[in-house]
């Protein structure tokens, strides 16, 4: 049985455990490799914490093997990998790693290439700005990370065949109009005829254009200005 569509086979690979907490505060760490992660399109950098511990971050660019980075609580030197509190960042330096709630992880950002601007702090909340060009609210004590995430070209690559496809896992995206009836609300017909149906359906029979999808959250007075939708040029 299906339970997860277009997923499947693929190469096997090794999980390599995130640090997205950084709650290691006040220990210095060494950057002792940068690695590649087939579960992400950015690069993690393994961290020899003074104490002996070693954990993988999510890599920043331009951050080599042999710097020294460190977490804190407090204001610390503004410089790639660094993890502080976001309302120790000044004006329109670049972030990334963001929590939304102090303590509880990094949820912004965290993909490849991706960045944050800090626009400004007032009161309990820092203004940021986020890839989506969304401006939202996060409370200031969240912490970030300084940089912008490794590996910016990641969207630039070309996959280039099927077969890569599925050594990553990616199994083929079949249309509904080319199944049967039997599979999909499109399904059926002889030859290349039209859906038949007034709005186009999803696999279970929901419409599938021109519904909202997005659902009022708690979290929705946080955001000022919601992201745009890119129009695409005629």
């Amino acid at each position: 049985k299906i339970t997860v569509r277009h997923r499947g086979g693929g190469v096997k690979q090794f999980t390599r455990i995130v640090d997205f907490k950084r709650d290691k505060f006040g220990v210095p760490a060494t950057v002792a490799t940068i690695e590649y992660d087939p579960a992400r399109g950015a690069r993690l950098a393994l961290l020899n914490y003074a104490d002996g511990e070693k954990r993988y971050i999510i890599a920043p660019v331009d951050l080599k093997v042999g710097d020294k980075i460190e977490s804190s609580k407090d204001l610390i030197e503004i410089k790639n990998g660094n993890t502080m509190p976001v309302k120790f960042i000044p004006a329109g330096v670049a972030i990334h790693c963001v929590e939304l709630n102090a303590g509880e992880g990094a949820k912004i950002a965290r993909g490849a290439g991706n960045l944050v601007f800090v626009m400004g702090v007032e009161g309990k909340f820092a203004q940021i700005k986020m890839p989506s060009g969304e401006i939202r609210l996060v409370k200031k004590d969240c912490l970030c990370t300084v940089g912008r995430v490794s590996n910016p070209d990641h969207s630039h690559i070309s996959i280039g065949k099927a077969g890569r496809s599925r050594k990553m896992g990616i199994r083929p995206t079949v249309r509904g109009t080319a199944m049967n009836p039997v599979d999909h609300p499109h399904g059926g017909g002889e030859g290349n005829q039209s859906i038949g149906m007034k709005a186009p359906k999803n696999i279970w029979g929901k419409k599938a254009l021109g519904v909202k999808t997005r659902r009022k959250g708690s979290k929705d007075k946080l955001i000022i200005k919601r992201r745009v939708n890119k129009k695409k040029k005629k």
